[in-house]
């Protein structure tokens, strides 16, 4: 809010509310992804945050500030509720959503870190630059919705809905979408208060926890297809339940970082990011698992109403960080409780979702 001119307690509230106006969006969005098409709806997201953009560069009070806001939420919550679908539909007969999903998630990630250090760049350039910023992020949505309407030509099937479950009444897809909240708190915990914890909590150097999310990220863009390779052979609830597992074991390997003395402190944290990363690539099959349980005639609801448990697990993150205000051990024991329920719920989902969407395309080891 520094260039619009709005003061920070002011700023932060409108943006709040207008994130929160957006999260109506993917219920919108998933009816059209079945009556239209993932594709038309990604398209229709990456015009919408674009808008969104531009509007931020004419905002000049609270009113258009919070248009602006609610426009990117809605554009971002329907993006992440058709996208996985989109990707889904490309995916060649015989081939594994899996990897796509994982190559996907490469690409995702070495644009965040490559937008983070341009974002920083400009950042410290001025006013100016943060313009010039917020141009180019426009422009880049609208580039994206002009590469995938001009080269991407998937074919969309209406299916008959008489025999299609509402997400409301299909209790283990309710149960997934709860164990992947609870699954991915930890790491929405780690990126809200890594820098709260290294800085504030261990007094440790400021330069740990930035390098500690870019080992995160980095590791995700290296191995992340090659674990999925790795590992074709398992169910994808095996892979899902391990990383909860190995979650749940950092947050508390995490918390023990206020034991380790000072001069070892830094290596120590690193190798705990490196502990998260293994839990989040041997465990991204959820969207890959969430997408081939849902039914085809309903499938963009159900995964509009998937994409709401990241949205729960990001809302609630801030509030977990909030407890280092308590006890340095309280945000961790929470991320581990929660990570620990998910993975002792998976055996519910590989008994009771559908034996396809479990197994996967080549999944012959069995979760236990």
């Amino acid at each position: 809010m520094q260039v619009v001119g709005l003061p920070v307690a002011v700023a932060g509230s409108v943006v709040t509310v207008g994130k929160l106006l957006g999260l109506a969006a993917p219920a919108l969005a998933g009816r059209f992804v079945d009556r239209f098409g993932p594709r038309q709806v990604v398209i229709a997201s990456q015009v919408l945050q674009a808008v969104g953009t531009f509007v931020y560069l004419v905002a000049g009070d609270a009113v258009t500030v919070l248009v602006a806001s609610a426009l990117l939420a809605a554009g971002q919550q329907a993006f992440y509720s058709s996208v996985f679908a989109m990707i889904a539909d490309t995916v060649q007969p015989g081939d594994s959503t899996d990897s796509a999903f994982a190559v996907v998630g490469a690409v995702r990630g070495s644009c965040f870190g490559l937008g983070g250090l341009v974002g920083g760049a400009l950042t410290a350039a001025g006013p100016a630059a943060l313009r010039v910023a917020v141009a180019v992020d426009g422009v880049t949505f609208l580039a994206a919705a002009a590469v995938l309407l001009l080269f991407l030509h998937v074919s969309h099937v209406r299916h008959d809905r008489e025999q299609a479950v509402s997400v409301l009444r299909n209790r283990p897809y309710l149960v997934l979408i709860i164990v992947t909240a609870l699954g991915s708190l930890a790491s929405d915990v780690f990126l809200e208060g890594i820098s709260v914890y290294v800085i504030e909590v261990l007094r440790g150097p400021s330069w740990v926890a930035g390098t500690m999310v870019t080992v995160l990220t980095i590791s995700g863009i290296a191995f992340g297809a090659i674990v999925v390779r790795w590992t074709r052979s398992w169910w994808r609830t095996t892979g899902i339940r391990i990383g909860y597992v190995i979650t749940a074991v950092w947050a508390v390997v995490s918390l023990g970082a206020v034991l380790v003395p000072p001069p070892v402190l830094p290596p120590y944290l690193l190798g705990t990011s490196v502990l998260l990363a293994a839990a989040l690539i041997i465990g991204n099959r959820v969207n890959a698992l969430a997408e081939a349980a849902a039914p085809r005639a309903t499938r963009g609801r159900y995964m509009a109403a998937f994409q709401y448990a990241f949205t729960a697990a990001g809302i609630a993150a801030p509030g977990v960080v909030a407890l280092f205000a308590v006890g340095p051990w309280l945000p961790w024991l929470v991320s581990a409780v929660a990570a620990t329920v998910a993975a002792a719920a998976v055996p519910y989902l590989t008994k009771n979702l559908p034996e396809d969407a479990v197994r996967g395309r080549q999944g012959t080891m069995a979760s236990t």
